[in-house]
């Protein structure tokens, strides 16, 4: 199997880099082919921006929103400065719909692209970091902002436009997920005040099944800064075995 990993720590001394190594030990062992993107590494930028709209815009797209949108005027404006924009508006000038939706498609960021191709190549998507206010930390959260987008990730029916959460149509053809993050609060914390169940609500069901991972595993690392050593090489135990028993 092919399996990706998205990697987020600045610090390789820290336990969740030792998650890593420990998990990729596991892999070899087993066999699987695997590729590791370390956000902080690639210095990948989380921030949506103009130019990620693309993603959004597709052939698919109702009329009436495509032209609620303004893309022309939106087109003219994100161009910079007045004498681009007078040329831009000049070129679309006699442009139609498909013309003017072809255009922004091939303004869809590179670096974006780039991460999809891996993705779309993967059999297992595996998410290793920190919990940042019970989530993935910006940089990874950022990620999946940029990188699931509509017309790859998912698409939407009429009723999906229309605001109804059981319009999307999922895209996403791996098999499985992986994700292992160290947490700062103990297990009962998490159980007791619906940590677990809302990080488990929100990213595991809405960001990775919705899309159409069926399979997700979310490995809570409770309590590091606190616990045993034993329980420390307990936790590396189960990253490694994740690994070789993928």
């Amino acid at each position: 199997m092919k399996v990706l990993i998205i990697y987020a720590h600045p610090n390789r001394m820290s336990f969740t880099h030792a998650v890593l190594e420990n998990f990729i030990k596991g892999i070899r062992e087993a066999g699987h082919q695997y590729e590791i993107v370390d956000l902080y590494k690639i210095k990948f930028n989380p921030v949506f921006q103009d130019m990620d709209s693309a993603f959004f815009v597709d052939e698919t797209l109702p009329k009436e929103l495509f032209q609620q949108m303004d893309m022309r005027k939106m087109i003219i404006e994100l161009a910079g400065n007045p004498i681009k924009r007078f040329i831009a508006k000049r070129y679309i000038k006699n442009k139609t719909d498909n013309d003017l939706i072809k255009l922004i498609n091939s303004q869809k960021p590179k670096d974006v692209l780039l991460q999809q191709k891996k993705v779309s190549e993967a059999d297992v998507l595996v998410f290793i970091t920190q919990v940042f206010w019970m989530h993935f930390p910006a940089l990874v959260k950022g990620w999946m902002e940029r990188v699931l987008t509509y017309g790859f990730a998912y698409k939407l029916n009429e009723s999906g436009w229309k605001g109804d959460p059981d319009g999307r149509i999922p895209l996403l053809k791996i098999k499985k997920a992986i994700i292992m993050q160290p947490t700062f609060f103990n297990e009962k914390v998490y159980r007791e005040k619906g940590f677990k169940d809302a990080m488990v609500k929100t990213i595991d069901d809405w960001s990775l099944k919705y899309p159409g991972i069926e399979n997700v595993d979310h490995i809570f690392f409770h309590s590091i800064l606190s616990v045993s050593a034993e329980t420390r090489s307990k936790y590396l135990e189960i990253a490694f075995l994740k690994g070789k028993n993928l």
